[in-house]
């Protein structure tokens, strides 16, 4: 069969391109991609508590949509969407549809606020530059605190990126990695994850979070209650309890505002509601406790007493929705959606709970195309997980 001529293909694609531009009468489909199968946990046949969204990997996840020319262009040029990707993201914390992702090599925490269809970086520049951005927290004005592991300060900024302060200094932390902020920004714990060979740094200190006063501290390297062993993360309940994620005895710990002791779940294992490589946590409005876990690939929600509610995601070596090798940081919005980090995928995957209408929440349509933030919408309803 004689095959027509490259210079003709080329002239005829400009042709096409010049009636869509000039004529704007002619309809270039874009490319088809084969179906995907929405993951749903739990999978049926039982009744769904979570379904998978959406993922973000670059500023040009959360764009405005391209105009039918721009599509046209790439299809005929080969050119892709551009966009500043995420490289090594770790931390991860939300607000009203506003995506906080601290990314230790571009030294920065990127934010995605998808509501705005607005992209933008923190920490880039002094005052308040960041060195290797590991744990973040935002508090309920939108001020935002991140632990930089090489300065071995808590850096705070407004909702805008703008530096307030810092809380801390290298004499207070040995290897902080974690944070937690009450919701009305008063204290500030701050996880002191230690060494292998240290005993006295396996903490958490408490600052109050407008003065950088140091308040108090708890815990201590050890394995009885209230005792850590490499600590790597804080989260702070609606009720004030604080959890705290006992990386080296592969545990789970909930203490009072104070630092008392109140209770603890999780054990090594390779079951439901063990715990591998626990990394970062996250609690949401009704008091679940959200773990991720680097090592089983996934996330595990827990009830306020300990009793595992469901486990979601898995590990995997390809890429996919709800497929991870080294997830590390968690954060679930009032709205409900869960947002997950993966370092070795450098994504962000966004869960949103069957009880919320898809239209709904923070970056539902109905939200996007007014421009504003509507209500919470409806919790998802747990239920303990069968037993094992």
């Amino acid at each position: 069969m004689t095959q027509r001529p490259f210079a003709f293909s080329v002239i005829s694609l400009l042709m096409l391109a010049a009636a869509l531009v000039l004529g704007g009468c002619v309809s270039v489909p874009e490319s088809r991609v084969a179906a995907q199968v929405i993951p749903v946990f739990p999978p049926p046949p039982d009744e769904p508590r979570f379904i998978y969204e959406r993922s973000l990997y670059s500023s040009a996840d959360i764009k405005p949509k391209d105009s039918a020319t721009d599509r046209f262009r790439r299809m005929a040029t080969g050119e892709q969407t551009q966009g500043e990707g995420l490289s090594k993201p770790y931390g991860i914390a939300v607000r009203h549809g506003r995506v906080y992702v601290s990314d230790s090599a571009s030294h920065a925490v990127m934010v995605f606020d998808i509501p705005a269809k607005r992209f933008f970086t923190i920490g880039e520049e002094e005052p308040g530059q960041l060195m290797i951005p590991l744990g973040l927290d935002v508090d309920q004005q939108g001020n935002l605190y991140v632990v930089d592991g090489s300065a071995k300060q808590v850096m705070v900024y407004d909702k805008e990126g703008k530096f307030l302060r810092a809380i801390g200094s290298p004499s207070w932390f040995h290897r902080p990695s974690g944070v937690a902020v009450d919701a009305d920004g008063r204290r500030v714990y701050v996880v002191d994850t230690g060494g292998v060979l240290e005993k006295v740094e396996h903490r958490v200190r408490v600052f109050d979070a407008q003065t950088g006063k140091h308040l108090f501290d708890f815990g201590k390297r050890g394995t009885g209650p209230g005792e850590f062993n490499l600590p790597v993360d804080a989260a702070v309940a609606p009720d004030g309890s604080v959890y705290v994620v006992d990386g080296g005895n592969f545990r789970v710990q909930k203490f009072r505002a104070d630092g008392t002791p109140v209770s603890l779940f999780g054990a090594i294992g390779r079951q439901g509601g063990q715990f591998s490589r626990p990394k970062e946590l996250t609690v949401d409005k009704a008091g679940n406790v959200y773990v991720v876990d680097a090592a089983f690939g996934n996330f595990q929600i827990f009830s306020p007493q300990g009793q595992l509610l469901l486990a979601v995601g898995g590990r995997s070596e390809t890429d996919g929705p709800a497929k991870y090798m080294l997830p590390s940081g968690i954060a679930v919005d009032d709205d409900g959606r869960v947002y997950v980090a993966d370092q070795y995928f450098r994504k962000v995957d966004i869960y949103r709970p069957a009880a919320l209408a898809v239209g709904d929440g923070y970056i539902g349509k109905k939200a996007l195309d007014r421009k504003a933030a509507p209500e919470p919408g409806k919790r998802a309803i747990l239920e303990p997980a069968k037993s094992q």
